[in-house]
C-alpha cells in the first residue's frame, strides 16, 4: 500500500512575470535538474531538481524494475487539490530504450556501446515549479517527503513534513530571487552542486576523463556531423527489413541512424536553442550524472489521469517547407498515403494490445485515428488510444506492459526489437525511451524520446529513424531521417 502522507503540500504562487527559461537558468546547475517542457501546445510545464534519492542502472546491471515498483508502492499519495497541476513531486526522470532489455531479455543489445549512459536514471523529487500556460500562473509546490539522509524510509509526521516543506520553499525562492545562484548553493545543505569531470563547455560530463574517439563513424553532408551508417548502409538496412517483412518475420520495424557531433557548448545553452528552433509539446531537459538529455519530442507515450490511460502513437511523416499551400498539399498526400496509414494502424493495434494487459476489459478504445498534427519542420499522423487502468494494476505495471513504445520498435514488438539490435551498430541509450513522472497525486505522464539529443563523453548523439513497412523505399526512408534531424541540427547552427 502507498504510504500515507498526512500533510498537504505547501503551495507558493510565484510572481506573474515568472518565466521558466529564467527559472531553468538558475536551477540547471543542480543535480538531477528536470524540465518537462510544453514549449508548444501543452497546458503545464514543470521544473525540479536535486532529488532526495536516486535509482540509476546501467545496461547489464541487476534488473531495476522491481526497485522502481517498490518506490512506487512506497511513494506517499497526496490527494490532488482542485486546480493543482498533475505533477506535484514524486518519481521522475529517464527510462532509456535499453531498459526494455530487462523486460524482454531475449531481445539482446547492439554490440558497440561506445557512449554508455544509464538505462534507467530516476529521482525522488520533493518539490516542483509548475507553470500553467492556460492561466499564465506559476506555482512552487513542496511536500516535505524526507531528506537525503533517510530518503523514502517512512512517511514523515505532519509537523516535520510541514516544517521541511516550508524550509525548502523558502530556500528555493531565495535561489530564484538571487542574482548569484551559484554562490548561494553552498549555503543550502540539502542541495548539492553537480560534479563534473569535464569542462563546463563539454556538453556533458566526461566519465572517462577524455573525449573518446568513436569507431565506425562516417562523414555526412553536414560539417562536423557523423553517422554510424553510410548512406548506402542505411538504405541496405531498410532493404533488409523489407525483405524480412516479406518473409513474414514482422510487419513493421523502426530503423534509426545515430548522428554524432563533438560537443562545443554547455548542454543547457544548447537546450535553450533547441526549444527555440524546434518547439514541441513533450519537450524535456534532464541533467543526469555524467550525461544530459535534450528533447523536443512531439510524442506522448503514456499519461494517467484519475486512472484513465492515454497513449498517442505517431507514425507517418511528411516534411514542411514553410509555405501554406505546399504544406497543405504535403499534408493531404500524407493523409491519403496507404503506406503511412497502414504504418500508423499497425502501431495502434499494438498499443491497444499492450494497454489491454493492464486496463479494464472492453475499456480500450481508439479516440482518434490518423489525424494530422503539424510541427516546425514535419507533419505527422497521430492517433489516440485510451483505457481505464485496472484497480489491481499500478503505473509501473502499465509502463512495463507497454515499454518501449510500439511506435519506436515496430510490430510484433519483440521480433522488431531483435531486428533493431541486429541492424543498428550502437545501443539507442535515452533515444526511443521515455522521460516523465509518477506524481504523489497518483497521476503520471511520460513522453517518447524522439527528436532527442544526448550529451555524454564530450559528444552529442542525435539519433533519427522511422518505421519501415513492406511499402517502404530505402531512399525515401533515409530522406525522412534527415527531415526529422533538421530542427536539432538547426539548434547547433543558432547564434
Amino acid at each position: 500500500m502507498p504510504l500515507e502522507h498526512k500533510a498537504l503540500p505547501i503551495i507558493c504562487p510565484l510572481p506573474d512575470d515568472t518565466r521558466l527559461d529564467g527559472v531553468f537558468r538558475r536551477l540547471c546547475h543542480l543535480p538531477g535538474c528536470l524540465w518537462l517542457d510544453s514549449a508548444a501546445g501543452g497546458r503545464f510545464s514543470f521544473i525540479t531538481a536535486d532529488p532526495i534519492d536516486t535509482l540509476v542502472a546501467m545496461p547489464g546491471d541487476p534488473n531495476p524494475w522491481p526497485r522502481l515498483a517498490d518506490w512506487n508502492r512506497r511513494l506517499p499519495r497526496i490527494p490532488c487539490q482542485d486546480e493543482l497541476p498533475p505533477f506535484q513531486g514524486g518519481i521522475a526522470g529517464l527510462i532509456g530504450y535499453e531498459a526494455g532489455m530487462w523486460l524482454e531479455p531475449v531481445v539482446g543489445m547492439a554490440p558497440s556501446n561506445d557512449l554508455p549512459t544509464p538505462a534507467m536514471s530516476l529521482g525522488l523529487y520533493d518539490w516542483t515549479i509548475a507553470m500553467d500556460h492556460r492561466h499564465g500562473r506559476a506555482l512552487l509546490i513542496c511536500n516535505g517527503l524526507g531528506d537525503k539522509k533517510s530518503p523514502n524510509q517512512k512517511s514523515p509526521d505532519q509537523e516535520s513534513a510541514g516544517k521541511s516543506a516550508h524550509q525548502r520553499a523558502e530556500q528555493i525562492q531565495d535561489i530564484l530571487h538571487s542574482h548569484s545562484p551559484l554562490a548561494l548553493e553552498h549555503s543550502l545543505p540539502w542541495m548539492t552542486p553537480r560534479t563534473r569531470s569535464g569542462s563546463p563547455s563539454s556538453g556533458g560530463d566526461i566519465l572517462a576523463g577524455q573525449i573518446p574517439k568513436l569507431v565506425g563513424q562516417h562523414a555526412t553532408k553536414h560539417a562536423g556531423v557523423f553517422s554510424n551508417f553510410t548512406g548506402a548502409g542505411f538504405r541496405a538496412g531498410v532493404a533488409e527489413i523489407v525483405q524480412r517483412i516479406h518473409a513474414g518475420d514482422s510487419f513493421q520495424v523502426n530503423l534509426a541512424q545515430r548522428l554524432t557531433r563533438q560537443a562545443d557548448l554547455p548542454s543547457p545553452e544548447l537546450y535553450m536553442r533547441l526549444r527555440q528552433s524546434n518547439p514541441a509539446p513533450f519537450g524535456a531537459y534532464y541533467g543526469g550524472e555524467g550525461f544530459e538529455v535534450l528533447s523536443s519530442s512531439p510524442e506522448g507515450f503514456l499519461s494517467v489521469r484519475d486512472g484513465l490511460v492515454e497513449t498517442r502513437p505517431i507514425k507517418g511523416t511528411a516534411p514542411r517547407v514553410g509555405d501554406a499551400r505546399p504544406d497543405a498539399l504535403l499534408a493531404h498526400k500524407l493523409r491519403v498515403s496507404e503506406k503511412d496509414r497502414a504504418e500508423n494502424v499497425m502501431i495502434v493495434d499494438l498499443m491497444r494490445n499492450d494497454l489491454s494487459r493492464v486496463c479494464e476489459d472492453d475499456s480500450v478504445v481508439v479516440e482518434k485515428l490518423c489525424q494530422i498534427e503539424t510541427y516546425q519542420y514535419v507533419q505527422h499522423l497521430v492517433s489516440v488510444v485510451q483505457g481505464q487502468l485496472r484497480a489491481d494494476r499500478t503505473v509501473v505495471d502499465l509502463l512495463a506492459a507497454c515499454f518501449p513504445g510500439g511506435s519506436v520498435t515496430g510490430a510484433p514488438k519483440i521480433e522488431a526489437m531483435r531486428t533493431i539490435a541486429e541492424l543498428e551498430p550502437n545501443p539507442r541509450g535515452p533515444y526511443c525511451g521515455s522521460i516523465g513522472y509518477i506524481s504523489t497525486s497518483g497521476d503520471a505522464d511520460f513522453n517518447i524520446l524522439i527528436r532527442t539529443i544526448t550529451a555524454s563523453h564530450g559528444h552529442w548523439q542525435i539519433p533519427v529513424g522511422g518505421g519501415i513497412t513492406a511499402r517502404s523505399t530505402p531512399a525515401a526512408e533515409e530522406a525522412e531521417t534527415w527531415s526529422k534531424a533538421e530542427g536539432m541540427l538547426r539548434a547547433f547552427r543558432a547564434k
